[in-house]
């Protein structure tokens, strides 16, 4: 069997310029070494024609998207491996500090936890409530925007409210 999957150059430039557009336009920064951002572009693609989602080209998936939404790109490691390593794991996303050049970007250990230790989080359905919430909801002063994760996102992706101006919601 052949598991080769073929993507073409303007397949991953395509994605590139819309990833650096959306990232830019949500307060985030692709890493600044195109050449090997363009490379995990292209294993993004790969893994969305073999398993149908852009699984972390970083990462094994398993092809059963319900085990792998946690690494779906953008993963939900992203924010706090840019809050510690300003770097996500596979460096797609990298810091302010690391785009401008005043950092570089370094190894980041794996928060993933392996297979058999992964605990699937509570989440609301329509209509009912939790107990209590996996994550802090965060809410920014500016515009009004929540979001859920363990701190505040570096930036507000509506108004690019800086980090401070977040306050714990729930």
């Amino acid at each position: 069997m052949n598991d080769r999957v073929d993507v073409s150059a303007d397949e991953v430039e395509r994605l590139y310029r819309r990833l650096d557009s959306e990232a830019e336009s949500g307060g985030y920064h692709l890493n600044p070494d195109a050449g090997m951002t363009r490379e995990l572009v292209k294993g993004l693609l790969v893994n969305e024609k073999r398993y149908g989602y852009w699984a972390c080209p970083c990462r094994l998936a398993s092809g059963d998207k319900d085990e792998d939404l946690d690494i779906i790109c953008p993963c939900d490691y992203r924010d706090p491996d840019l809050t510690d390593y300003d770097a996500c794991y596979c460096s797609l996303y990298v810091s302010r500090d690391v785009f401008e050049g005043k950092k570089r970007a370094g190894s980041i250990p794996e928060r993933r936890l392996p297979r058999g230790k992964r605990v699937k989080k509570e989440v609301a359905k329509p209509g009912s409530t939790l107990k209590s919430l996996p994550l802090p909801v965060w809410r920014c002063r500016v515009c009004g925007y929540l979001c859920a994760r363990d701190g505040p996102p570096e930036v507000c992706p509506i108004c690019k409210a800086k980090k401070e101006r977040f306050e714990r919601f729930i």
